[in-house]
């Protein structure tokens, strides 16, 4: 299942972005929207066991969640319970929590 199958799309036609627009043969763009989650309280994620992993070079939620999940689709619990809903709100050192048990995050995050 594609990770993008449940996001929600916005129609971009800004000014700036005309001249992009105009080499692609087009008036506008549907790009994804930034994800959203509801917010949850830190002693509720501190029940929950995790691993530590500092932000590296070429890392993206869907490859941790494969690394750790055995599948990409659950790159969204990461983003979630680092309050961090895209890779671009990580800088590199930055200090992410794997929760190790994705039955226990899914209750926490979803």
């Amino acid at each position: 299942m594609s990770r993008y199958k449940r996001r929600r799309t916005a129609i971009n036609a800004e000014e700036q972005y005309d001249k992009l627009f105009e080499s692609r043969g087009v008036k506008q763009i549907e790009q994804y929207r930034t994800f959203e989650s509801e917010p949850v309280e830190q002693k509720d994620l501190d029940e929950v066991e995790c691993h530590i992993h500092f932000w590296g070079m070429g890392d993206t939620y869907w490859k941790l969640s494969s690394i750790f999940y055995g599948s990409p689709e659950h790159w969204w619990i990461i983003a979630s319970y680092n309050r961090k809903p895209t890779e671009a709100h990580n800088k590199l050192g930055d200090k992410i929590k794997i929760p190790l048990n994705i039955a226990e995050a899914l209750q926490v995050v979803s």
